[in-house]
């Protein structure tokens, strides 16, 4: 009789928060994986989560909640495959811990990831962007909050996490204008800022005072921004703009729909991959082969330089008199 209680705490406590220094991103990710599968047992097992044991989480239970996700919460297979990667990380932690456990533990281990088709990125267009920059009311504050940090996101690629975190600590002005953050993995990058967005953003700090350790985006009530609520603002704005540019009607804009946007319009710009995963905080330079896969642009623009397949090969004749004689020897 294994109590799963001390099991789990002790997995975030010393696992996750002592040996592995996880982020606070991580630890939340998983944090949110366990609540839910705690709330799935007990409905199931009709069992109070402190009072569960080890031997409830076997295989089959994993697999009803990975079935509960997709089917009664309606998650994709991203968000399930992200659930299972948190259960199999604690599963991980027990296996030298619990060794007479050791059968259960491995068949948990066995389970799959579920394989998922991948769509192509979706970016934003030159006049959609200025289309959902032109639509937050700069006659409030809220307004112009939101209206800079729309711009900064779009010019910097950021994640959200790193948007909502950002502090005017991390900020650099004047020559060699830059934003300092600590992203995913916990490194550390600059990305440089372009004259008109920092001197957007200064006007914006000079309005709310903002200094040192503040934040640069907060609430009305100067609390760091969530997730949801930039997201709301996101889909809020887009709604507003698909009114000037149609187009944005037929996208599911996102704050992750800004960052491709960035790396897009870098890509488009020429600038090497290798530099856009520096700039975005990518692990591999492979990460940014989804921009060229998603880039009809720059497929069409490598079509046209292809001759057609019925054209008649043509005769190689030189512009220049001296080379025109040369060829004629």
């Amino acid at each position: 009789m294994t109590p799963l209680a001390p099991l789990l705490e002790a997995f975030f406590t010393e696992r996750l928060q002592q040996q592995r220094r996880a982020s606070p991103h991580t630890i939340a990710a998983y944090r949110d994986a366990f609540r839910l599968l705690l709330r799935f047992a007990q409905k199931r097992l009709v069992r109070e989560p402190s009072d569960l044991l080890l031997t409830d989480l076997d295989a089959p239970f994993v697999a009803a909640f990975l079935d509960h996700l997709e089917h009664d919460r309606n998650n994709g297979a991203r968000s399930r495959n992200a659930r299972l990667s948190a259960i199999r990380s604690f599963f991980r932690f027990l296996a030298a811990r619990e060794p007479a456990h050791s059968g259960l533990i491995q068949r948990v281990l066995a389970m799959p990831q579920q394989r998922f088709d991948r769509d192509l990125v979706t970016f934003l267009t030159r006049p959609e962007i200025e289309a959902l920059l032109a639509a937050p009311d700069k006659t409030t504050r809220i307004g112009r909050r939101d209206h800079v940090l729309l711009v900064l996101a779009l010019q910097t690629g950021l994640r959200v996490s790193e948007l909502t975190a950002l502090r005017v600590d991390d900020l650099t002005f004047g020559v060699g204008a830059h934003v300092r953050c600590r992203g995913k993995g916990r490194k550390e990058r600059c990305t440089p800022l372009t004259a008109s967005s920092a001197a957007l953003v200064r006007t914006w700090l000079a309005e709310t005072r903002a200094a040192g350790s503040d934040l640069v985006f907060s609430t009305r009530r100067g609390t760091q921004l969530s997730r949801d609520a930039v997201e709301r603002l996101v889909a809020k704005y887009a709604v507003v703009a698909a009114r000037q540019c149609p187009t944005l009607a037929r996208r599911h804009v996102t704050p992750h729909t800004l960052r491709h946007s960035t790396a897009v319009a870098l890509l488009q710009s020429g600038v090497d991959r290798a530099v856009i995963a520096l700039w975005l905080g990518h692990e591999s330079v492979e990460t940014t082969q989804m921009y060229l896969d998603a880039d009809l642009a720059m497929k069409e623009r490598a079509l046209a330089r292809i001759p057609p397949i019925h054209a008649k090969a043509g005769r190689f004749r030189p512009q220049d008199r001296l080379l025109a004689f040369l060829e004629g020897l």
